[in-house]
C-alpha cells in the first residue's frame, strides 16, 4: 500500500508541482539565453487569460452555465490552470521590482498547490475507501458492520471533500492581488 501511495498519490503531486517550477526556470532562462526577455513581459496577459478560461468548471459546478461535462471541465481547468500559473511564473521572472506582483504569484502558487493537493488526496481518500470496502465485502462482512468499520474513513473522506472551502479563499486571495496588480500596471506603466 505504501508504493501505491508514493507512486499514485506523492510522486504526482510533486511532479506536477516541480515540472511546474522546472519549465518556468527552463524558459525563463532560454529567454534570457536568447536576449528576449522582454517577451517574458507580455505573458502575463495570456497566463492570466487562460486562467480565467480555467473558471469554466467551476461556474458549471455551480450550475451558472449548463454546457460542457463536468469531467471534461476538471480535466481542461486543470491544464488551463497549470498552463496559465506557467506563463504567469515566467512573466514574473527572477525580477523584483515591487511586492505587490510577488504578493500575488506567491498566492498563485499556494492556490495551485492547493488545487493539487485537494485533486490528489480527495482521488486517493475516495480509491481508499472504495478498496477497503470491497475488500470487507469480499470477505463477507455484513453491511451494518463494514459500516462501522469504515465510520472514521468516511467520516475522513466527507472531511477531505472540505478542501474546496480551503482552495476557495485562496483563490479569492489570488484574483483580489492579480486584479490589484494589472490595476497598478495600468495605472502607472509608461506604455511604450
Amino acid at each position: 500500500m505504501r508504493a501505491t501511495l508514493l507512486r499514485y498519490d506523492v510522486l504526482p503531486f510533486f511532479a506536477t508541482l516541480c515540472g511546474l517550477v522546472a519549465a518556468t526556470v527552463l524558459i525563463d532562462a532560454a529567454l534570457h539565453l536568447l536576449d528576449a526577455v522582454w517577451i517574458g513581459r507580455y505573458l502575463g496577459i495570456p497566463g492570466t487569460l487562460l486562467i480565467l478560461g480555467s473558471f469554466g468548471y467551476s461556474l458549471r459546478k455551480r450550475g451558472v452555465i449548463k454546457v460542457g461535462n463536468p469531467l471534461t471541465l476538471l480535466r481542461i481547468h486543470k491544464y488551463m490552470a497549470w498552463t496559465g500559473s506557467l506563463l504567469v511564473l515566467i512573466h514574473a521572472g527572477i525580477h523584483f521590482n515591487a511586492l505587490l506582483p510577488w504578493l500575488a504569484v506567491a498566492a498563485m502558487l499556494v492556490n495551485v498547490a492547493s488545487g493539487l493537493t485537494g485533486e490528489f488526496l480527495l482521488d486517493r481518500s475516495r480509491r481508499h475507501l472504495n478498496v477497503i470496502r470491497d475488500q470487507l465485502r469480499q470477505q463477507g462482512v455484513a453491511e451494518e458492520i463494514l459500516e462501522e468499520r469504515l465510520h472514521w474513513d468516511g467520516l475522513t473522506l466527507a472531511a477531505v471533500r472540505q478542501w474546496r472551502r480551503v482552495h476557495f479563499p485562496i483563490t479569492l486571495a489570488f484574483a483580489t492581488l492579480a486584479i490589484a496588480h494589472i490595476v497598478v500596471i495600468f495605472l502607472f506603466w509608461v506604455w511604450p
